[in-house]
């Protein structure tokens, strides 16, 4: 997987917040990928479930955006953004695993209660 490829999917990701669309989650996502946000919480396994917890996040109207410039190294990418919601931020770093055809099959999100802002 090339590089643009890798930002862009990042973009598309961001995307998904700013016009609440859950097709896009779903066109990231590997039926068998992980997501964990944040770190050391658990884990949503499948399509289904990653599609139920995005769910959530997209209708309460969340916005993010990107913070710094991502990063790539093999089949990931690292990037810094922000979340935003009336009266509240977040910090957060996510890192996004690829397969060989270009699906996100792991989102690791790394944040604690000390990236937390008003």
């Amino acid at each position: 997987m090339e590089t643009q490829d890798k930002i862009a999917a990042v973009h598309r990701y961001v995307e998904a917040f700013e016009t609440a669309d859950i097709a896009i989650i779903k066109e990231l996502y590997a039926a068998d990928a992980t997501v964990e946000d944040p770190v050391g919480t658990d884990t949503h396994n499948g399509i289904d479930a990653i599609v139920a917890f995005y769910e959530g996040a997209l209708s309460s109207g969340v916005k993010l955006a990107l913070t710094g410039t991502p990063r790539c190294a093999g089949d990931e990418v690292a990037f810094p953004f922000q979340v935003k919601a009336p009266g509240m931020s977040i910090d957060v770093i996510d890192i996004f695993k690829f397969n060989a055809e270009g699906m996100v099959v792991s989102m690791r999100a790394f944040w604690g209660a000390e990236n937390m802002g008003s």
